[in-house]
This record gives C-alpha cells, sequence and structure tokens, in this order.
C-alpha cells in the first residue's frame, strides 16, 4: 500500500514523483509503461541538443499510436513519447511561457486559482534561467534554461531576423519576459554541458532516485484503475502474456498525457456513460467531457534551399535558433496568436542540413477535437481526431502564415542567403524519409548530392521530389489552391493538451476541480497537459511541469511564496510590464494576490 500512485511518467509524472517524495513520511510509487531513461543510460539520440533522431526511434513512442489531424486527412503516426520522462525526453528542447492573458483565460474557464500571477511563483520555481533574472524569471529550479549564443546562431537564421526587423519585427532579449510580438533567440532547457536534461533527469536525479519511499517501475501498462465503490484504492498492471498485478494506494494520480489519461479514465468507467456502456464497461462516473476539448497548434512551413554559406557550421547546434511571435489581427483573436520557429536546419540528415525553414504554429487555436476508445482493450490505442482548422479562424491563420513566411524568405535581404523557396510540413512522407536506416540514408545522399549540383535545374527538382509538384508561387496566386495545401498538409506540434480538462463544478464538460481531483470519484487526481481548458501560445512542456509543480505543492498543503504575501504586493494585471534585469539583479518572491482554492 503507497500513499500515492503515479501512473505515467512523463513530464508531469517525474515531477510528481520528486515533489511528493521530498516528504520522507509519504511513500510514492512511479510506474511508466515505457524503459527508463537517467543521465547514466540516455542515448546519444536523446542526449544531444539536437533533438533530430530521438523521436522517429519507434522504441521512445507509441509505436501504433494514430491520429487524424483535419477532417478531410488520413490517419498519420502522431509521436507521443513513452518511456521516462515522456515528452521532456524527445521534444524540441523549446522552454516558454506562453502569454500571461493564456493563464487568466484558464481562470476564467473555471480553474480557480489559476491565473498568471497565481502560476508565475511556480514557473520561476521550475527554473534556473542562465540569462535573466529579476521578477519573472527563478534561479535555483531543476530545468536550466538558455539561449544559443549570437557566434552561434547560423547564417540563414541570422539573414531571417534581418529581413524581419526590416518589416518591423523588432527583436527582444527574452522571449519569457513581458509578452510582446517580434523575434526572440529562442530559450531551450539543456544541461551545462549542453545536453538534453527531460524531467526524468533533473527532477529524478540520483539523490532522488535513492530515496527510499520512492519507487520508480518502468516496462509496465496500466490496464485500468481499481476503486472500492467510487473511492480509488489502485491500479491493475498487465503484461503482454496476459498476467496482472494489482498495486494499491491511498491515492491514484494519473499522468499518462492528453492522448492515454482520458483512455485510462474511459476504460475504468469514468467518461461519456453511453459510450462506455457500449464498449462493456462499468460506469463509475459518467462524465461527458472526458476525452473532449482536444487541442493542437496546427502547422504549416516555408522552407528554402540554403547555399554552402548560408548553412550552419555547428550541424549539432540546436536547430530552433530563434522565433517570431506575431498577431494575425483576425477578428476574435489574440495578441501574439501566431508562431514562427526558425531552423537552421530542417532534418537531422544531410537533405536537412541544406534546407532553411520557417515553422509557423497556430499560437493560439480554437479548433477542437476527441479522443474516445476503440476498445476497452488496454493493448488498443484510442481513436484520435484532432479536427484542426475546424475552426475557420485557425485555416485562415496557417494561409497567412504561408504568405508571411514566403515574403521574409523572398525579401531582398535574403538574397545570398537562400535559393529556391517551397511550402513544406512535416508530413507522412517527410517522416518516413527521415527514418534512420541504410536504404534512407542511400536515397538521401542521393537527393542531397542532386541539390548541391542542380544550378537552374534546382527548382524543378524541388519542385518534382519534394513537394511533389506544388511551388509557392502557384499556391500564393490561387486561394483555392492555398487552401487545399493546407488543408491537406496541416500538421500538429506534438502539444496535445485539454482532455480532462479543470472546471467547476457547475460545467458537466468539466473533468476535474482546480485542484485535479476527479468530479465523481474520490481518491483520484489527474496531472499533465490534459488539464488545460484552453491551449497556451507556448511549446507546452514547461507549463505542464509548472502543472506538476502546482498540483504537487498543492497534494503536500503547502504553497510557495504564501508566508511572504503580506510583505511583497505586486500587481500583474492585466499582464506583466516588469523589465527583465540581467542575471545579476536580484529576484524577489512573487505573492499571490487572489484567493486559491484550499489545495493550491
Amino acid at each position: 500500500m503507497f500513499d500515492t500512485l503515479i501512473l505515467g511518467g512523463g513530464s508531469a509524472g517525474c515531477v510528481l514523483a520528486a515533489r511528493l517524495s521530498e516528504d520522507a513520511r509519504a511513500s510514492v510509487c512511479l510506474v511508466e509503461a515505457g524503459r527508463d531513461i537517467s543521465a547514466r543510460t540516455m542515448p546519444d539520440a536523446i542526449r544531444s541538443r539536437y533533438p533530430g533522431r530521438a523521436y522517429l526511434d519507434t522504441r521512445n513512442i507509441w509505436q501504433a499510436l494514430k491520429a487524424r489531424m483535419s477532417g478531410s486527412a488520413s490517419l498519420r503516426r502522431y509521436e507521443q513519447a513513452r518511456l521516462l520522462g515522456g515528452g521532456s525526453a524527445i521534444n524540441a528542447l523549446m522552454a516558454n511561457r506562453g502569454s500571461p492573458a493564456d493563464y487568466d483565460e484558464w481562470e476564467a474557464l473555471g480553474a480557480q486559482g489559476w491565473n498568471w500571477q497565481s502560476c508565475l511563483p511556480y514557473f520561476r520555481r521550475l527554473e534556473t534561467d542562465c540569462d535573466f533574472s529579476g521578477q519573472l524569471h527563478g534561479g535555483d529550479g531543476p530545468l536550466r534554461i538558455q539561449r544559443a549564443a549570437w557566434p552561434r546562431v547560423s547564417p540563414f537564421v541570422r539573414a531571417v531576423l534581418a529581413s524581419l526587423a526590416q518589416s518591423g519585427h523588432a527583436m527582444h532579449d527574452d522571449q519569457n519576459g513581458p509578452w510582446e510580438d517580434g523575434t526572440f533567440i529562442g530559450s531551450i532547457a539543456v544541461s551545462a554541458k549542453g545536453e538534453r536534461i527531460p524531467t526524468s533527469v533533473c527532477y529524478l536525479d540520483d539523490a532522488t532516485r535513492a530515496r527510499s519511499n520512492l519507487t520508480i517501475r518502468t516496462g509496465e501498462v496500466i490496464e485500468r484503475i481499481l476503486f472500492d465503490g467510487t473511492r480509488a484504492i489502485g491500479a491493475r498492471i498487465v503484461r503482454d502474456d496476459g498476467t496482472h498485478e494489482d498495486v494499491h494506494a491511498r491515492r491514484v494520480i494519473v499522468s499518462a498525457g492528453a492522448i492515454h489519461s482520458p483512455a485510462l479514465l474511459m476504460r475504468s468507467g469514468i467518461g461519456p456513460a453511453d459510450e462506455l456502456a457500449a464498449l462493456g464497461i462499468d460506469v463509475r462516473a459518467d462524465r461527458p467531457g472526458v476525452g473532449r476539448n482536444l487541442m493542437e497548434h496546427p502547422s504549416i512551413a516555408v522552407s528554402a534551399f540554403l547555399p554552402r554559406a548560408a548553412r550552419t557550421p555547428f550541424p549539432d547546434e540546436h536547430h530552433e535558433q530563434a522565433i517570431v511571435r506575431f498577431s494575425s489581427g483576425l477578428p476574435g483573436t489574440v495578441q501574439g496568436d501566431m508562431h514562427g520557429a526558425i531552423l537552421s536546419r530542417s532534418g537531422w540528415h544531410s537533405v536537412g542540413y541544406r534546407l532553411g525553414t520557417i515553422f509557423f504554429w497556430v499560437n493560439k487555436s480554437y479548433s477542437r477535437g476527441r479522443v474516445t476508445l476503440a476498445s476497452a482493450n488496454v493493448f488498443d490505442e484510442p481513436i484520435v481526431e484532432f479536427a484542426m482548422l475546424s475552426d475557420a479562424r485557425d485555416l485562415e491563420r496557417l494561409k497567412l502564415a504561408l504568405r508571411f513566411g514566403a515574403a521574409v524568405l523572398a525579401s531582398p535581404s535574403m538574397n545570398g542567403h537562400r535559393d529556391v523557396i517551397f511550402p513544406s510540413s512535416y508530413s507522412p512522407r517527410v517522416a518516413a524519409v527521415a527514418v534512420p536506416g541504410a536504404w534512407n540514408a542511400a536515397q538521401r545522399g542521393m537527393l542531397s548530392a542532386l541539390l548541391d549540383i542542380a544550378g537552374p535545374m534546382r527548382g524543378a527538382l524541388i519542385k518534382g521530389v519534394v513537394t511533389q509538384g506544388v511551388s509557392i508561387g502557384e499556391l500564393l496566386g490561387d486561394d483555392d489552391a492555398l487552401t487545399a495545401f493546407v488543408m491537406r498538409n496541416v500538421g500538429g506540434t506534438w502539444h496535445p493538451s485539454g482532455t480532462c480538462r479543470m472546471g467547476s463544478s457547475s460545467d458537466a464538460y468539466a473533468v476535474t476541480d482546480s485542484c485535479g481531483a476527479v468530479y465523481g470519484v474520490e481518491g483520484l487526481h489527474v496531472c499533465d497537459a490534459s488539464l488545460m481548458p484552453s491551449i497556451p501560445c507556448a511549446n507546452t512542456n514547461v507549463p505542464t511541469i509548472m502543472i506538476a509543480e502546482r498540483v504537487a505543492e498543492g497534494l503536500r498543503g503547502t504553497s510557495p511564496d504564501k508566508r511572504e504575501a503580506a510583505a511583497h504586493t505586486l500587481d500583474y494585471s492585466p499582464y506583466p510590464t516588469i523589465p527583465f534585469t540581467s542575471k545579476n539583479a536580484s529576484s524577489p518572491h512573487s505573492p499571490y494576490s487572489r484567493p486559491l482554492p484550499d489545495c493550491l
């Protein structure tokens, strides 16, 4: 009998295990379906600060998981991590928070106490920012954050930044500073050695793993949550050979991610009652919101062939070196609703080294999809329908992004830093060619050589082989063709969220309260990106870690900075306007200015 059983060892689960086991009186068990990843056992592909190969290795992901991006698209593989550390072990290392308005929106949607000024102390707590301090930044957290030094920024990325500056997109120092449009050197999470630091390493370090009250079990799949009446009392672990083991606990926390957390709840009898009954699942709690509100950042890209002089001299450097944040200005959208990642190279392989890209996504998307069960069998992946672009604002903004990117790359200041410009996306075809292997390597090598020597025929080569008959000029000159291209090629950003969202008890589609406690049952919590009521304008890894820090603190019965609330009074309404300072500046704690739920 454990005090706490955590089901899922991703970004959130590792944080929960580390923080809850700080109380030596509490016994904690963490169960993860994938293999262990520690500082000593990380493979080179995961350790690398260039995150190219990690998500292509099928040992690191749920191999059978597929998703439909839009209503007209076919199913495609959707890479979700299956190893300790979760997404933080295979993602792009980006460490940003989003807009303060994102979190005020969470509270407005019913997540009491999750406004910006209440979340900021936890963002500060999780990080050690090596470049900035002050009231917006932390200096002693587990996650080490830095920006690429200017000498290591590729010639292509520098040229794109200059082109953007000429069109009015000013460069700012701190992506996690005051929320404003412009360009930034991207914030990334890496160790002092420049290596990846998944939460299984920076939170579950050697000292934490040595705690006698912490048990970590990997390579074990959770079939369902066990109940005594309406109280969760543990979980059933099932093995490939059909045998199982029941693990009991006084409290159960589901942290399996926005795809598998709702699936686990539904297999356990928590979800839409009629759908569960149709699958032969006994209903514990009729919660129709489980699996709904599925969110992603829909993406599209514009790429260019790079002359030799524009290519990065540091092939192992992080590729997403800078970003542009801008506002679409469409009715019903928010400031900074668009994001462009400026990539020094477009893939880990030889072809990717020759291509620069601006990878766009809708920072604040409004389309909503759903996760449902295919069956009650734990080994059948759930049905994932993102319904991207079902909200017309998302479609129009991706079309705007293609026009924006083409204009930036075509500007005269880019002459000499790029050759042929073409539309691109992370399609199943691109993903298949990028998989390591001798045959793929031979094909990539041949295409790389042809691209280098093609000269005036390069445009025809790219149109015939890379884009399969599509050119950027044709798309920009035909709105119907542009719409069809975006609908057919829209991708995600591996930021699924929202499927077990927090909300008020009067909201029939809320799954948990503001503490992550699941409505309709006792002793059961959810803690991961599925809690998000709306998607933040950010890569979701750092917001997910923040959520886990807050939930863990609430479950331990304390909150950071409450003792100092009377001594410090800061106003962050409606957003922070506090200037960032140098690393040597003072860093006072930030208090809460609004009441929190008891658990927070």
